[in-house]
C-alpha cells in the first residue's frame, strides 16, 4: 500500500471513531454505548497501526534514498588496483571500512596482514571528525594501541536512537547547552512577570524603596553518567552475521542511552540526577478523578501558565500515550473533539486545543496521585549535554571476542518553574 494509500486510510479511520463516539448521546442505553465505545477503541488501535506503517514506510524511504546516493558515490569513486589484479580487479570496486576492518579482526588483529591501501583505510575511517571513541586499553588511546578496530557507524547511530526514543534528549523540544568539559555550569534565573510599574505623578518623587528591585536566581547544571554496560559479542557472529553488527549495536545501545536520559530528564529527582522537567514544574490544575481528565481540566492547565509563556515557539503539552488515547475521546462543549489528527504527509503534527504535544514513555498512567500531563514553555526546560555519547570497544579482555559499550554525561534543569504546571489526578 502506498504512502498516499495509507494516509487515505487514516483519516477514513479518525471519520469512523468520530462516527462511533457521535453515536454514543444521553439516552443511549449502556450496552449501546458500551458496544460503541469498543468500536472507537478497536478503530483508534487500526489507527495507530496505520500510523507506525506510515512511519515505518517513511523511514524505509529515507534509508533506500540514503543507500542509492551511497551507490551513487560508490560508483563515481570505482577505481581499478593498481596492478590490475587481486581484489576489485573484476569489479572495479573501492576498497570498504568494513570488508578491512573484518579482514583486520580475522588476522588476530595485526596490521602486517593488511597491505598498505587497507591500514589507509582503516586510518581513514578513525579520523572522522564526528567520531568520539573511547577504548578501555593500557597502551593508550592511539590508532596502533587499538584505535583501527572501532567501525565508525556507532557515534552518530547513538545519537539518532536517542532522540527517536524520547522527547527530551531532543535540541528541537528543550534548550540545549553542549559543553566539552563536566565543569558545573551556573545558570542565572529572573521571574519578572508579576511586576508592574505604576502612575507617575507630575512633580512628584518616585518611590525609593526597592519593593520593585528585579529578584534574581541561578540554577546549576551539573554532568551525570549513565552507561550501558558491556555487550559482548564474538569474532565470528561480527563476521558472519547477515546484518551490520556495528550499526545493530548501536542503535541498541543508542536505545539503552536514550531510555535513562529521558527517563531522567523527565522524572530525575535532582539529588545526583537531573531535575526532571515533571519533577520541577509547578502545580496548575488538580483533576477531580483519579483516572481521568476532563475538558475544563484541560483548559485550566493552559491557562494556569501566564500567556508570556504560551507565544513560546516550544509551548507544548507532554504525556504518555495511553493518556493520549484517553484525551481522544473528548470533546468540546459543542461536541467537537479537541484532539486534531495533522497531516503526516505534509509535516502537521497533530495538536490537543490547537497545541502541539509529545508523547513520552516516561510520564506516569492516569492514576491516584499521578502527574499525567504537563504544558508550558519546553524552551524553559535546560539540558546540558557534556561531549557526544561515547563508545567503547574492549578487545583485549575478551579476545578473540569483542565487549561493546555506551556512556553518555548529562543533566537537566528548569529555569523557570512558572513556564511549565502538571496536572495532578485526584
Amino acid at each position: 500500500m502506498s504512502l498516499k494509500d495509507l494516509n487515505e486510510k487514516r483519516g477514513q479511520l479518525v471519520t469512523q471513531a468520530r462516527e462511533a463516539l457521535d453515536a454514543i448521546k444521553k439516552n443511549t442505553d449502556e450496552a449501546r454505548a458500551a458496544e460503541l465505545d469498543s468500536r472507537h477503541d478497536a478503530i483508534m488501535a487500526d489507527f495507530d497501526k496505520i500510523e507506525a506503517t506510515i512511519a515505518r514506510e517513511e523511514r524505509v524511504a529515507a534509508a533506500e534514498a540514503r543507500i542509492n546516493a551511497a551507490a551513487e558515490e560508490e560508483r563515481k569513486n570505482k577505481r581499478p588496483v593498481s596492478n590490475g589484479e587481486g581484489r576489485g580487479a573484476d569489479t572495479e570496486e573501492k576498497l570498504e571500512y568494513r570488508t578491512v576492518f573484518y579482514k583486520y579482526l580475522a588476522s588476530g588483529a595485526s596490521l602486517d596482514e593488511l597491505s598498505g591501501e587497507e591500514r589507509a583505510v582503516l586510518k581513514g575511517g578513525v579520523v572522522a571528525p564526528a567520531e568520539k571513541r573511547v577504548q578501555v586499553s593500557t597502551q593508550g588511546t592511539s590508532t596502533t594501541a587499538g584505535g583501527y578496530t572501532v567501525p565508525v557507524e556507532l557515534s552518530n547511530q547513538i545519537v539518532k536512537s536517542m532522540k527517536m526514543w524520547g522527547p527530551m534528549y531532543d535540541e528541537d523540544i528543550c534548550t540545549t547547552i553542549s559543553t566539552s568539559n563536566g565543569v558545573t555550569i551556573k545558570i542565572p534565573t529572573v521571574d519578572d512577570t508579576a511586576v508592574t510599574a505604576g502612575q507617575h505623578t507630575e512633580g512628584a518623587a518616585m518611590t525609593d524603596d526597592n519593593g520593585k528591585d528585579v529578584t534574581f536566581g541561578q540554577k546549576s547544571l551539573e554532568s551525570y553518567g549513565y552507561d550501558t554496560e558491556w555487550v559482548k559479542f564474538s569474532l565470528e557472529l561480527a563476521r558472519d552475521s547477515i546484518f551490520n553488527m556495528e550499526s545493530l549495536l548501536g542503535s541498541l545501545l543508542g536505545e539503552r542511552l536514550g531510555r535513562i536520559a529521558n527517563l531522567q530528564l523527565t522524572t530525575g529527582d535532582g539529588t545526583g540526577d537531573p531535575n526532571g522537567i515533571v519533577t520541577a514544574s509547578s502545580l496548575g490544575k488538580t483533576a477531580a478523578a483519579v483516572a481521568a481528565v476532563t475538558y475544563d481540566e484541560l483548559i485550566d492547565l493552559v491557562h494556569s501558565v501566564d500567556p508570556a509563556y504560551r507565544q513560546s515557539p516550544k509551548v507544548r503539552f507532554a504525556f504518555n500515550d495511553l493518556t493520549l488515547a484517553a484525551l481522544r475521546k473528548l470533546k468540546d462543549g459543542d461536541g467537537r473533539y479537541i484532539w486534531t489528527m495533522g497531516d503526516v504527509q505534509n509535516g502537521v503534527p497533530g495538536n490537543i486545543l490547537g497545541y502541539r504535544y509529545s508523547i513520552n514513555q516516561a510520564m506516569a498512567n492516569l492514576a491516584t496521585g499521578n502527574k499525567t500531563i504537563i504544558f508550558g514553555d519546553f524552551g524553559k526546560y535546560y539540558v546540558r549535554k557534556v561531549g557526544s555519547p561515547m563508545i567503547g570497544v574492549k578487545r583485549e579482555s575478551y579476545w578473540p571476542d569483542l565487549g561493546i559499550a555506551g556512556l553518555v554525561y548529562l543533566d537537566g534543569e528548569l529555569g523557570d518553574t512558572a513556564a511549565v504546571k502538571h496536572l495532578i489526578q485526584a
